[in-house]
This record gives structure tokens, sequence and C-alpha cells, in this order.
């Protein structure tokens, strides 16, 4: 049974869940911890996120405590500004042995909402091999694992991690991850559940999540009641071989997933194989980044006749920015002057009918300034230029934020 909830009352219940997380932070006393702040590095070799600092901090029978959040303004231009608290996000783990640690991300994004980001359990079963359950991140390119403002330059997240990587992307699932050292290699490999493509509509009709306008997005499942039908397998290797260099190698492949009674029809569940390429690069006072991300998707045009949606047989992204320190390295504080230019485009290829779209051919070019005040606090500011393969006018933006990870 379903019942509707007055905005009244949902925020009432956003405050009290507010209320008891920071209760339950200090009731904790002296058995809290905090994540050290010395393990924010730029350098991608040794760049931790943050559920790999609480895995590497909560030593003793200690819970270890963080957050990482992001406040922002956006003007785009000729409109009214927007002023909002994006996210802000309680980070907490547990080491029960020397061998089995928690970890749970729990997000509150825009005031207004409350997610569980990430809750698995970690089981070293060696030196560098540790067996993983539970809801965690899909690892795909840098943004998705790598997503603390601290972390990147721009105000936002680029566009590709937006509409083809749908950060923030996570599922259940159960895997393995390690280091082979020997060789400079990091591997992820996980079974997850697949997105969610189709539901019925309660009258004999079929409903998609899936669209051309932003891909995958839509069918993110988050852990909320998920469904299962044919779990997807997604994989990753990093090199980190050479000084200031980490290259990485993604895979996602798999079956979206449908409601049991509507799993059987033609055009329900769509086939999706993504690849990802990226790198990261610094050096004293320059770094640089890059991604490309490829998705082939089968079926989209029984997909489409069935659910009316648009949805394209292939996405394609990438983007690459360069950034330049303008402090001495001999500061605490640094200020990075950057520049990004990414081209995605979610109507890549289309099947059937199906034209393309050129208003999802979209190219952004941003460009600004990222100041770290301190180790975990960040102010951004940044101008992007906006635009798509139609002739519809998407309207530049100018951005500013501040964030914190501790």
């Amino acid at each position: 049974m379903l019942f509707k909830i007055s905005l009244n009352k949902k925020k009432e219940m956003l405050r009290k869940i507010s209320y008891l997380l920071v209760v339950s932070l200090f009731s904790a006393g002296t058995v809290l911890a905090q994540t050290k702040t010395d393990s924010i590095t730029l350098m991608p070799q040794s760049q931790l996120n943050a559920a790999q600092r609480l895995l590497s901090g909560n030593y003793g029978s200690a819970v270890t405590v963080g957050a990482y959040g992001e406040m922002l303004y956006n003007q785009p231009e000729g409109d009214n500004g927007e002023l909002d608290v994006q996210r802000l996000v309680l980070l907490f783990g547990y080491r029960f042995n020397e061998k089995t640690q928690f970890v749970t991300e729990v997000e509150l994004e825009h005031v207004n909402e409350v997610f569980v980001e990430q809750a698995f359990v970690n089981y070293a079963v060696g030196d560098n091999v540790s067996l993983r359950g539970g809801l965690m991140l899909v690892p795909m390119g840098i943004i998705n694992e790598y997503h603390e403002p601290t972390t990147y330059n721009g105000t936002e997240r680029p566009g590709l991690n937006n509409v083809i990587v749908p950060t923030t992307w996570r599922e259940m699932g159960i895997g393995v991850s390690g280091r082979i050292n020997d060789i400079s290699l990091g591997y992820q490999a996980y079974i997850f559940n697949g997105f969610k493509s189709t539901k019925s509509d309660g009258e004999g009709g079929v409903s998609g999540f899936l669209k051309g306008s932003n891909g995958l997005r839509s069918g993110r499942q988050k852990a909320i009641k998920s469904t299962v039908d044919s779990p997807t397998l997604s994989m990753k290797l990093d090199y980190y071989g050479v000084p200031g260099l980490r290259l990485g190698l993604s895979g996602y492949f798999g079956d979206t997933q449908a409601e049991d009674e509507i799993e059987d029809r033609e055009g329900a569940n769509i086939g999706i194989a993504m690849v990802g390429l990226d790198a990261r690069y610094a050096y004293q006072r320059f770094t640089a980044r890059g991604e490309f991300i490829y998705a082939s998707l089968s079926d989209t045009d029984k997909y489409n006749n069935l659910t009316g949606k648009d949805l394209g047989s292939s996405l394609q992204g990438f983007y690459v920015e360069g950034a330049y320190n303008l402090l001495p390295l001999s500061n605490k504080q640094k200020l990075f002057a950057f520049t990004r230019f990414e081209k995605y485009n979610t109507h890549a290829e289309t099947e059937g009918g199906l034209a393309k779209n050129p208003s999802f051919d979209k190219t952004d070019i941003t460009t600004g300034l990222t100041y770290h005040i301190a180790p975990g606090v960040v102010v951004k500011g940044d101008y992007q230029f906006r635009s798509n393969g139609s002739d519809v006018n998407t309207k530049d933006r100018l951005n500013f934020g501040i964030g914190v990870w501790f």
C-alpha cells in the first residue's frame, strides 16, 4: 500500500534523520577517530577516494568518521542564479578485526533527499587482495570513484559523467579488489545487478526508464529494492608504474533488468557493453587528466518500439583537461588555473527508424580557478561555454562553489 506524505512531513522526517546522524556521531565519544587530512593528495599514484581513506584509516576498534560536501552557485546566461547545498555525505567506517571492515556513506542531496551511497563489507584475504560485498561504486572512468569536490577541477562534474557514466553510479554486488605491486597494477572485478530498463504501467503497457536525453542515468537502481534477473560484470585495471602517471581501463558488460511480469516481452531488456579509458598525470605544478567512454547498446530498436522512448544504440564521449598551479610548490595552498574540453553524445548511433537528435551531441568548454586554501577545503570558480549540434542554444553558465572533505 502506498502512502502520500505531505511536504511538511517529509521535511520533518529529514530533520529527524539528520538529527539522529549527528547524535550518533557525538554519542560514540572517545571511540571516534577522524580520517587523516594528509591522505588528500593530488598525486594520481597515491590518491585515495573516500572509501579507500576509511579502509586505510580505521585502526583498532575505533569508528572512523568523515564527510564531504559542496555548496554551489550556478548562473545561466540570462536566467536567475541558483544556490544549492548540492550534497553533504557522511562517512562511517568500522574495523571488526585485522581482516574485516565495514564502510558506508550516507548522502543528503539538495537538503531534502537522503540516499545511501555506499555500504559494503571488505574482507582482506591477503595483504593486497580483498573480497567485497554490498552497495558499491561501479569502477568506470575517474569521477565515478573519485568525485569528492577536492579531487577534481570545475564547480560541476564533467557532463560526460552525468549522462554517459551516470555518476554517482552504484549498485549491489560482490567481488574482489587488490594490487599486484610487482607490476604496479591495481584491479577490481565485481558482479552487480544491472540498470532497470522497464516496468509495467499497470494497464497492460510498459514504461521505460532509459532515454536519449540522459542515456542510462534514469536506470540506476541505487539499491532501492533493486530487481535482478541477469547479473552484470564490471572490471577495472589501474596501472601506476610511471612516476606521476595513472592509467585506467574499465569494462561493464551485461543486460538490463525488467520486472518479472514483463521481462519476457520483446524489447523489455537491452544489452550493454561499456568500455572506458582514463589517464591522470602530475608533474610539479602541472596536472592533466582525460577520459574516453564508449557504450554499445543492443536491441534498442525493440526497446524503443515497446516503450516509445528514443534511446540511442551507442553513447560516446571524452574530455581532456590541463591545469597549472599558479603558486610556488613551497606553498601549502594551491591555486590551479584549468581548462577542460569535452564532447559527449547520447545519440552517437541509433537503430531502426530513430533519427539522431543533434541536440544530444554536446560540447562543453570549462575554464576557471580551483583554490585549495587548506587540505580538504577548496573554493572554485569557472565559466562554461556550452553548445550542441542543433540550432537550439544551450546557455553558457557561470559557476562558483565551496567544497570540503575530511
